[in-house]
């Protein structure tokens, strides 16, 4: 069962911002969700801490000042805090998004990584924990659940702080350690202090991590896992993966020396450190060009060679057969040594190639013609990258293997497409929940008279039901507010009872009143045009009998002087805007009010011969 149907959270806005979509994972003492910030209209990472710890006050006050500490902090390899705050028991974090996966998922897949790829996962990771340390921040936990490797290839550190909050809170009161115990320095164990040198402590553990793919200590309790790390020594990388090269094991055993003194003084002499180890790596490839293959200071090689009888002195008739057989021999080490010599002096690595935003299929051609096997993994869903466009591959590009080694290509599926579900006569909350479910947004809600709908019942959905989209799409959701009466007044009597009687409502209920307004004209209604009504509700019109005394001022005032009348072209049942031009390019001025919402005039007022330049009401 897909547990992110069962959150609570999911489909709920945290503050009034940020729209959760779904959740990405779920640790010990926060869950990850997808969001929108619905106000800068981007995806963003939302870290939620359990209910347990967002109840806690000396938490949430340590949790609030890490955040603004960590948000301060600006580096390409550590994930940026936008945002953080409360939405009643929710405490959250906001953070870049980053599809991708961490580095412990790539450990689950992997196994052990080669040295040269080891360092190049760990060098940006020591630049982001340097650079913290120089902030003055200590990171506290770090391990390879917090380490990301994001789609492009990029190395991402996050949780920076989080442990320092969880430390000064009530949690701890129990006697539990802060931090994870296989990466968990000495000092940390036995004093529950922590400075810069326990981050890299643990940077060690991982670099000794992904050089054999196991843990240094294993145990049947944590706490027995603890007293190793107290007690013993972490052993030499090459003795699990004896192609480790000599300047990573001194690498390991600086960054874990059980005495916080020994080790380099913060990440970011470790990072020197690495580097170093790095370049001496891609020298010691280079040095490979001689004819004899060098190898790392302090690693002898002997060669061995057979022990060859010499022939006796005497003065005995010799046999030549041994003579050419030392011959053969030496030939044959001599090839021997040519050969080890041609073998050291190729390169044996490559960089897998930039194969993104290319054709799959170009692109498996370009592989293989560089040597490399290729495999043509599951696609992928993207809305932006068009199908069978390359998204990805497996070792990402430039990172550096051994030649023949596999590649494996991600291929863009396109933007998943749905279909937009049935919502009409849902309520307003189980009409969202559908959309929701069909992997839509609702963007906005409009509301609209319906004779048909009930009032806070859904009407239709624009797209409409069963039209194919992308996936997270918006949908305009209309919600009916009942029927409401049809405003006639300004029309002409005959035209309004005309109009009422095509919806079905009775046209005979008229008074008739002495008024100011021109005979015939509708006054006034009751209900009143907009008011919500029953579908056998009667419509009653009062309407104007016209003035006493005459309607025109000049028959009123001889003095005066009457304008010339026109006739009013009859522009009933014609487009309104086509009308309107009409009325308009014959000297009128015009109004246009709505009552239905179609495209055709259903009345106009008034209409026979009028002054030159009278204002003509046109309904629509």
């Amino acid at each position: 069962m897909d547990t992110t149907l069962t959150d609570p959270l999911v489909g709920q806005t945290l503050d009034g911002r940020y729209r959760v979509e779904s959740r990405i994972a779920r640790g010990g003492m926060a869950s990850v969700y997808l969001a929108l910030d619905i106000r800068l209209d981007r995806m963003v990472a939302v870290k939620v801490m359990h209910r347990s710890l967002a109840e806690d006050p000396q938490f949430v006050r340590r949790f609030i000042g890490e955040a603004k500490s960590v948000a301060s902090l600006s580096h390409p390899n550590v994930v940026h805090v936008f945002d953080q705050g409360t939405d009643g028991d929710h405490v959250y974090l906001s953070m870049e998004y980053f599809p991708g996966k961490t580095l412990r998922d790539v450990l689950r897949e992997r196994g052990r990584i080669p040295a040269r790829e080891a360092l190049e996962i760990m060098i940006p990771v020591l630049a982001a924990l340097g650079a913290a340390h120089q902030a003055g921040l200590i990171h506290r936990d770090v391990k390879p659940e917090n380490v990301l490797l994001t789609e492009d290839g990029r190395v991402k550190v996050v949780d920076f702080g989080l442990a320092r909050a969880i430390e000064a809170s009530n949690q701890t009161k129990s006697g539990i350690m802060i931090g994870t115990i296989a990466y968990m320095s000495p000092e940390q164990v036995t004093a529950g202090v922590a400075d810069v040198r326990a981050d890299v402590y643990a940077a060690g553990i991982v670099l000794y991590e992904l050089l054999t793919g196991h843990q240094p200590y294993q145990g049947e309790s944590p706490m027995s896992v603890a007293y190793r790390h107290v007690h013993d020594s972490v052993p030499a990388p090459s003795a699990l993966a004896p192609e480790t090269p000599p300047a990573l094991d001194a690498l390991v055993r600086s960054a874990t020396a059980k005495d916080p003194a020994q080790r380099p003084n913060d990440a970011a002499a470790m990072l020197v450190a690495a580097v170093e180890a790095h370049r001496g790596l891609a020298a010691a490839r280079v040095s490979g060009q001689h004819s004899v293959p060098t190898f790392p200071p302090g690693v002898q090689h002997t060669t061995v060679q057979p022990s060859l009888d010499l022939p006796p002195a005497a003065p005995v008739k010799r046999n030549l057969r041994p003579v050419w057989f030392v011959a053969g021999l030496a030939l044959l080490m001599l090839a021997g040594i040519a050969f080890s010599g041609w073998y050291f002096s190729q390169e044996r690595y490559a960089k897998v190639p930039d194969l993104l935003k290319q054709n799959v299929k170009l692109a498996e051609q370009a592989a293989r013609k560089l040597g490399f096997q290729v495999k043509i993994g599951e696609p992928r869903f993207d809305g932006k990258v068009a199908k069978d466009i390359v998204l990805e591959t497996q070792p990402a590009e430039g990172v550096e293997v051994e030649k023949g080694s596999l590649v494996t290509i991600i291929a863009s599926a396109g933007p998943e497409m749905v279909v937009v579900p049935k919502v009409e006569n849902s309520s307003e909350a189980d009409a969202r929940l559908k959309i929701s479910e069909a992997g839509l947004t609702v963007s906005r809600v409009r509301k609209s008279a319906s004779d048909k709908i009930a009032r806070g019942l859904a009407i239709r959905s624009d797209p409409v039901v069963g039209k194919r989209v992308r996936k997270g799409s918006s949908v305009v959701l209309v919600i009916s507010v009942g029927l409401l009466a049809p405003d006639v007044t300004g029309m002409m009597r005959d035209q309004a009872q005309q109009f009422l009687q095509t919806k079905g409502y009775p046209g005979d209920c008229v008074n008739e009143v002495t008024d100011d307004a021109a005979p015939g004209t509708v006054i006034a209604q009751e209900p009143a045009g907009g008011a919500e009504m029953e579908p056998t509700t009667k419509i009653c019109m009062t309407v104007s009998k016209g003035p006493d005394t005459p309607f025109w001022p000049w028959e009123r005032d001889p003095s005066i002087a009457a304008p010339d009348f026109v006739n009013v072209p009859d522009v009933r049942f014609k487009d309104v805007n086509d009308a309107r031009r009409e009325l308009e390019s014959a000297g009128f001025e015009v109004k246009v009010r709505k009552v239905v919402g179609g495209r055709r005039v259903i009345s106009q007022n008034p209409v026979g011969a009028v002054p030159q330049g009278t204002r003509i009401t046109l309904w629509h």
